[in-house]
């Protein structure tokens, strides 16, 4: 029965080899110039349908293409999310060892790190359009519309009432700024925010006042190459993460509006740090990846104003100088503005749908005011890129930019029911930060 079916078989092929062959044999014809563009129509046709799919690396090898592949379907992937949700999903979605950022380190010279790490220029001072002018330190800030010795008048009662008035237990070690400087900033920040809301309508009915709120950032910056493990030898990211706990913020629905164009490049040069984070230190876990500002996708209040952070004990100014670190004085600063302001403006801009390869399409802006209790200093952050990434930040010249002033003190000295030494500039200076209103407003 083998026979006759194999010889069966072999009849059917070469037929239907005969009958491919004379459908695919076109007609002779005497006619050059529709012989060529027949020619031409077949080989236009046959380059755009072709009869095969392309030949593409495989999704499971070990290859360096099929790597490559990988990587580039699951961009793909992010790309065409269908919500916001979906998209920080798959950013987050890979557990792997990262790098945990503290903003406030009392490591020599973090803020050169972290510079660094967020791609930040340091600028001294402040924005024009925030700092204060000859006349606005006369007590001239808001048009004109604000009484200085009411403002000075309310800082002061805040201030005695937590300093003077009050009977409070002995602190527990390196925890006396949350006695009193914590409790006084969080009364003084609700009643500055309550008096001046009739000359800032962003702070009146638009704007919200978040206690001891999460805010959490993770993202990719430069490559190492694993030591240990089955992953021996391979190249991978470095990976962080900011989990950071301020004071209290200011969140409103419209975004603040920018200090410098998007594509401004300052001339500030960005520390290059070729150490890895090691040796900081920063210490590596591996958890949850969470990027968050205050509050859900859902809340309307989107964008950030100003966010208060109060220093620990740690990082005080005597104890700096009993150490022999006078250099390091306002490090601490710097480097708790720069950690808290990036996380919080990179998360905004991450709510609004942008990541990495889809690089921010405009500036986002957020203040901040650190303390230690008695000094404060002010800072202005502008977020204009997000491309941190080895493979985005190759033809990125932007920077993210960071300004900020020296710590100035609020006051000298609270003594028998008396604030003195009480410096007005700091004050307005507050004032001013809090006006800062959006365009639409």
């Amino acid at each position: 029965m083998a026979a006759p079916r194999a010889l069966r078989l072999l009849r059917d092929a070469r037929l239907g080899r005969g009958l491919h062959t004379e459908t695919l044999t076109a007609p002779a014809s005497n006619d050059p110039v529709s012989d060529s563009t027949a020619a031409a129509a077949a080989a236009s046709s046959s380059s755009s349908e072709s009869l095969y799919p392309p030949v593409v690396p495989s999704l499971t090898a070990k290859s360096k293409a099929a790597a490559r592949r990988r990587y580039q379907e699951f961009l793909r992937k992010i790309h065409d999310a269908p919500s916001v949700e979906e998209k920080l999903r798959f950013l987050t979605c890979l557990q792997r060892p990262k790098y945990i950022v503290h903003p406030q380190s009392w490591a020599i010279n973090a803020d050169r790190w972290y510079q660094d790490y967020t791609k930040t220029a340091f600028v001294p001072g402040l924005p024009d359009s925030v700092a204060l002018t000859e006349e606005e330190k006369g007590g001239e800030v808001g048009g004109g519309g604000l009484d200085l010795a009411e403002l000075r008048s309310l800082t002061c009662d805040v201030l005695l009432q937590e300093f003077y008035y009050q009977r409070k237990r002995r602190p527990r070690l390196f925890r006396a700024n949350e006695q009193g400087p914590g409790a006084a900033l969080t009364h003084l920040v609700p009643a500055l925010t309550a008096h001046l809301a009739g000359l800032n309508p962003a702070l009146e009915a638009s704007s919200t006042l978040d206690y001891k709120p999460e805010v959490n950032f993770y993202w990719l910056r430069g490559e190492t190459v694993v030591l240990r493990g089955h992953r021996t030898g391979r190249i991978d990211p470095l990976r962080f993460q900011i989990d950071d706990k301020p004071h209290c913020q200011i969140r409103i629905r419209k975004q603040l509006p920018e200090f410098m164009p998007l594509d401004y490049v300052d001339p500030g040069d960005i520390p290059a740090i070729k150490l890895l984070p090691d040796r900081l230190p920063l210490f590596q876990k591996q958890y949850y990846n969470k990027i968050f500002i205050g509050s859900q996708l859902g809340d309307p209040y989107t964008y950030g104003h100003t966010q208060f952070h109060l220093l620990p004990d740690k990082v005080e100014r005597s104890r700096l100088i009993a150490l022999n670190r006078s250099d390091q004085i306002e490090v601490p600063f710097r480097a708790n503005a720069i950690a808290s302001l990036f996380a919080w403006t990179g998360a905004q801009a991450m709510y609004q749908g942008f990541w990495s390869e889809a690089d921010v399409t405009q500036p986002f802006v957020s203040q901040a005011v650190i303390t230690s209790g008695r000094y404060f200093a002010f800072f202005c952050y502008q977020l204009n890129t997000l491309a941190l990434t080895v493979g985005a930040d190759k033809s990125n010249p932007r920077k993210n930019i960071c300004w900020g002033t020296e710590s100035k003190p609020l006051y000298e000295a609270i003594e028998d029911n008396d604030v003195k030494g009480f410096n007005d500039e700091v004050l307005l200076q507050l004032v001013k930060l809090l006006l800062n209103r959006p365009k639409e407003l």
